[in-house]
């Protein structure tokens, strides 16, 4: 046993007569792409609990129970705060289920969770307030895509870009953010995805909101819809978007009237969030030894080689997307 192992069990043991617990039933309950641990424990009559550890040093509790708060507040169903240790970054929640929408999704079912989906996210970017969550800034959205060429296009691929392709690049970065910062901004959940709402009543339960930010209204619609572990087709993909752009609308949120440029600005948000998870997915691979990951990232390409070749001031990207092409069928990879 860890010393972290240690101390979880000794804090575990002093929560457990006040609600009642069996220690001796804690398993895990699901893995993470990040350092937190989850657990779950069983109750009297058959209830279960969900046990987080989030080590300080990597992950911020604080953080997680504050923007549970604002969920809460705002009606949607996130987990239930029973004990917290912030210092040592441990937490006893609420459980919302066995299943993600990842897990049970498919063509008969997804109209229906989509639109639970959406109107969660409705209530979420409603209780919008300046000032409560630090901003999505440019400097975020830069650091994030960096994160590309330097652990996919250098780590993971060996390629080095010459001064012509850094340049090429920049031209991608600033074209990218000039069309994500226009956007009007409210609370962005981050990684507002199937993998992180879960099959509970009311759906969906979410989870996995500590890095919310202020930020541009077409991040989690985008995230929703071009997702790391699921594809759907184009057809699908502007269907929800349309429903979800229609209930913004009828909301009060600050959407665009026309939904032709409201969708051009969900395509280049999404391009931010493609090239950004390609260098998280290869830097989980190399930097903290999480290989499966990386068996996504054809999808993520051929989400940034789709957009790319949508519109004319994207076209140093795609450039740069040919280019790697040939490295990635060299490696064994396809689009």
């Amino acid at each position: 046993m860890t010393d972290r192992d240690s101390a979880l069990h000794a804090w575990l043991e002093k929560e457990q007569p006040r609600l009642g617990f069996d220690l001796d039933s804690m398993a895990p309950a699901s893995s993470d792409a990040g350092f937190r641990r989850y657990f779950r424990v069983t109750c009297p009559g058959g209830g279960t609990l969900i046990v987080m550890d989030a080590p300080p040093a990597t992950e911020n509790l604080p953080a997680f129970l504050r923007i549970d708060r604002l969920m809460a507040d705002a009606g949607l169903n996130v987990p239930v705060i029973h004990a917290a240790d912030e210092e040592q970054g441990f937490a006893i929640i609420s459980d919302l289920g066995r299943e993600t929408f990842l897990n049970v999704i498919n063509e008969e079912n997804a109209a229906r969770l989509m639109d639970a989906a959406t109107t969660a996210l409705v209530k979420w970017q409603l209780a919008s307030r300046p000032g409560v969550l630090p901003p999505y800034d440019r400097a975020v959205l830069l650091r994030e895509m960096n994160l590309f060429p330097e652990w996919y296009v250098g780590r993971h691929l060996g390629v080095t870009w010459d001064a012509k392709r850094e340049e090429w690049w920049k031209m991608t970065t600033d074209a990218i953010i000039e069309v994500n910062l226009a956007d009007p901004t409210v609370f962005v959940h981050r990684d507002f995805m199937p993998r992180n709402l879960m099959m509970s009543d009311p759906l969906p339960g979410v989870i996995d909101f500590q890095d919310a930010l202020m930020g541009p209204i077409t991040y989690d619609i985008a995230s929703l819809l071009r997702d790391a572990f699921v594809s759907w087709s184009e057809s699908f993909v502007l269907d929800i978007t349309i429903r979800y752009w229609e209930k913004a609308r009828k909301a009060g949120l600050p959407v665009p009237e026309d939904f032709g440029s409201f969708w051009r600005s969900v395509e280049f948000m999404g391009l931010q969030r493609h090239l950004k998870v390609l260098g998280i997915f290869a830097r989980i691979n190399y930097r903290d030894g999480k290989p499966k990951y990386l068996a996504d990232t054809p999808r993520f390409m051929a989400y940034a080689r789709q957009t790319a070749g949508r519109y004319r001031e994207l076209s140093p990207l795609r450039h740069l997307l040919d280019e790697l092409e040939g490295v990635q069928e060299k490696a064994g990879y396809t689009f």
